[in-house]
């Protein structure tokens, strides 16, 4: 079994990649952590708080599970999930440069990849959009959160 918050590796564009997922209280928050694998103590944190339309993991939601109220949903102990954040924060000029931890607000990068992943469901053309499997069908997507491919 897995360490809660043990870092966990990724590649990505000829970078090696650690990351971690934490829950954190008092007011309830899920965090994701990006460092380069040589840079100990240079990181990203992305933070998800719980809020109005926003959701996180406790209760009967799975560890590292992220959701909104218009049924979206992510689980960032997904390494493909993980890479689509790294991607969205590298683009965005989110990677620290300098020792010390950057914490920033997930949710914007969250909007962006649910916003990137219905346009790939909405066009054919775009790869990846005609394999999409969204489940079961509307029966079961009315009783769980949409998942958001990884």
């Amino acid at each position: 079994m897995r360490r809660d918050r043990a870092p966990r590796r990724l590649a990505a564009d000829g970078t090696r990649w650690l990351w971690s997922v934490g829950h954190a209280h008092p007011d309830c928050r899920e965090l994701l952590t990006l460092r380069r694998a040589g840079a100990r103590h240079s990181r990203l944190r992305l933070v998800f708080r719980h809020g109005p339309g926003r959701i996180v993991a406790g209760g009967t939601w799975p560890s590292g599970g992220l959701g909104d109220d218009r049924g979206n949903f992510l689980n960032v102990n997904e390494p493909g999930v993980v890479r689509r954040f790294l991607d969205e924060a590298t683009a965005r000029g989110m990677l620290p440069t300098a020792h010390g931890i950057e914490e920033a607000d997930g949710w914007p990068l969250f909007d962006a990849l649910v916003r990137h992943e219905q346009r790939s469901a909405d066009s054919p053309d775009l790869p990846g959009a005609a394999d999409r499997d969204d489940g079961p069908g509307p029966a079961a997507a009315s009783a769980a959160p949409r998942g958001v491919g990884s």
